[in-house]
Parts: structure tokens; C-alpha cells; sequence
């Protein structure tokens, strides 16, 4: 799994959101790198880990977390975006003494709506996307980075930006694609929250069009020791506000207990 290294101080992981990989966090991780040591992290089946998956092997945020907490130093701080998000919560529920604080950006514990879970993303809208995988997955990507800025300042400049940088580390393997939004589809760890022991804090765009700020709301009440802050964003606040982002990680993590 590639994972890059850059900066000093306390370890800090990021972790990418489906379909990106770790250069997405361009303008956060030299903000992150003047105070800590920051490890980006290609997610298998994306960027410079493309070829990390093979056929037999199976998308699993749980085992992704797994390995990555082998992989880097224990009692880091990690930061996930969107899908990252569920790595770094698994990681955070089952390997608590890798992670000394949680931060989740615009990601909640349960993606897909249900009756008791309004504040989820309709069935049909992750159902078009895998149909369009399946017909022209460039397309769907770029599709879905749209969908992502929706709301944010200056989005089609944005999302021009954004639609290079995407590519910039090759296209993600069709696989990790397709079982990716299998993974995001059945999640669940609502009923989870209660066991984390460390601090978290969660990040929500306002204008998010994909995870709703009050699904991340609910998740920073329902989280021992969770806070709450809401940006003016739409689903990657860290592109069109990463000083705002940056300085709310470098606050929670100034705050944390000694380890």
C-alpha cells in the first residue's frame, strides 16, 4: 500500500474518500505538515496503489483499517474524508490503541438512508452511480466529483481542478470501484459510536449534497467525547477551505490528552 510521509511532529493519517487517492488533499497536507507528520495514504485499488487489489482479493474497509495500523505509527491522529472516513472509524473501534484521536470529515457512520436514518443518500442515487460504472466508470467518476461540489464557492473552477488532480495517479481499478460502493452501501456502525474511547471530531459541509451535516451532527452527539463544526462547504471542505479545516485539526489535536 503506498503511504507518503511529509513533515514533523505528532502522526497524523489522511485517508482519501471512493474513487480518489491521497494527492486529493493537495492544499490540506502542507497546512497538516507544518505541525505534524503527516502519512497519505493510497487506499487499495486507487492512485499509486492500483494494483493493490487482486482477484481474489475483497474490498473491506475493516481489513483496510487493519493494515494500515501495521503500517504506520501507533497513536496517531486519523483524519478520514468521505469514505476514509470508514476506514479511520473502523480503525478507531477496533484498534483504539493505534488511534489517540479521530477526525471525520463529512463521512457518518451510515451512509445509505432508511426509515430510522433520514439523514442518509436515497438507494437510487449510489444504484445510478454503480449502473454507470459499469457503461463509462471515467464518466461516473467525474459525475461524481460534480456531484461533490455542488454547493462549494467557484465549483466549476473547482471541479476542473479537481477532475485533473483525479487522474493525475492513474484510474482506479473498476473493482475496488463497484465493491467500494457495495461497502458504503451495507455499513452501518451507528450503533458503535458509544465505543469510541477516544476523542473525534466531526467535520460537515453545509451544502454538502451527499452526507448531510446533520447526519455528522447526531454522530459528534452520539460519540463519547465527540465535537461538532460545520463548514460552508459542500462534500470536500478541505479543497475550498483547507486553512479552516487545517486549523480545526491542529485545535482538536492541541487539545487531546498526552499520550
Amino acid at each position: 500500500m503506498h503511504i507518503e510521509s511529509l513533515g514533523s511532529g505528532a502522526d497524523l493519517v489522511l485517508l482519501h474518500g471512493w474513487a480518489m487517492h491521497g494527492g486529493i488533499f493537495a492544499p490540506l497536507t502542507p497546512l497538516l505538515a507544518q505541525h505534524f507528520r503527516v502519512h497519505v495514504v493510497d487506499l487499495p485499488g486507487h492512485g499509486f496503489s492500483r494494483d493493490e487489489i487482486g482477484d481474489g482479493d475483497t474490498v473491506d474497509a475493516r481489513e483496510w483499517a487493519a493494515r494500515i495500523a501495521t503500517a504506520i505509527p501507533s497513536s496517531a491522529i486519523w483524519v478520514g474524508w468521505s469514505m476514509g472516513g470508514l476506514v479511520a472509524l473502523h480503525a478507531a473501534l477496533d484498534t483504539p490503541a493505534q488511534v489517540r484521536g479521530l477526525v471525520e470529515i463529512a463521512e457518518s457512520p451510515r451512509v445509505l438512508a432508511a426509515p430510522d436514518w433520514l439523514y442518509g443518500v436515497a438507494e437510487s442515487v449510489l444504484a445510478e452511480f454503480g449502473a454507470g460504472l459499469q457503461r463509462d466508470y471515467r464518466r461516473a467518476i467525474e459525475r461524481f466529483l460534480a456531484l461533490e461540489l455542488i454547493g462549494s464557492a467557484n465549483a466549476q473552477s473547482m471541479l476542473r481542478d479537481l477532475k485533473a488532480r483525479a487522474f493525475e495517479r492513474g484510474t482506479p481499478a473498476l473493482r475496488a470501484l463497484v465493491d467500494g460502493l457495495r461497502v458504503i452501501e451495507t455499513s452501518d456502525l451507528r450503533a458503535r459510536l458509544h465505543e469510541l474511547s477516544m476523542p473525534s471530531l466531526w467535520i460537515a459541509g453545509r451544502r454538502d449534497r451527499l452526507i448531510s451535516a446533520a447526519a455528522l451532527r447526531w454522530s459528534a452527539q452520539h460519540a463519547s467525547a465527540g465535537t461538532y463544526l460545520e463548514i460552508d462547504s459542500g462534500h470536500a471542505p478541505f479543497l475550498s477551505h483547507p486553512a479552516e479545516v487545517a486549523d480545526a485539526i491542529v485545535a482538536f489535536a492541541r487539545d487531546l490528552p498526552r499520550t
